[in-house]
């Protein structure tokens, strides 16, 4: 499999991931845990939506696992399951992290407490270095 798709697009999304992993963790400093679990899903997300860019890929999912196990590009990756389990931990920051309706009773900000925060930016800091190894060709 060929690492040479697309590789400005790639840089963008990294970087836009990137960003969104130091909003993460300024955003755990000021103690606005399920806002730091969304931004470190985002930023996981883009990071593999840029290795897909690598690869010419057609990644439409915002679910980081199903980015990881489909990833055509697989036998090029650490650790595949370790991966898919950082992945589905971002994933469960996808949608209840910012909608009331999505826990019952309590608000995200109710809900999420500091490890959520911590674990998420632990997951999306091995997405963020990963790609960008990745996207060096390492």
């Amino acid at each position: 499999m060929s690492r040479s798709g697309n590789k400005y697009e790639a840089e963008r999304w990294l970087k836009t991931g990137e960003e969104d992993l130091r909003a993460a963790k300024m955003l755990l400093v000021e103690k606005f845990f399920s806002h730091t679990c969304f931004w470190a899903h985002q930023a996981g997300e883009k990071a593999v939506r840029a290795m897909w860019c690598l690869v010419d890929g057609d990644s439409r999912s915002h679910s980081v696992k199903r980015l990881i196990v489909e990833f055509p590009d697989k036998a090029n990756l650490p650790d595949v399951d370790t991966l898919a389990e950082k992945a589905a931990l971002l994933d469960k920051f996808y949608i209840p992290t910012r909608r009331p309706n999505g826990l019952p009773d309590l608000t995200p900000g109710q809900f999420y407490e500091k490890d959520d925060a911590q674990g998420g930016i632990e997951a999306a800091e091995t997405f963020v270095t990963g790609a960008r190894k990745y996207l060096e060709g390492g």
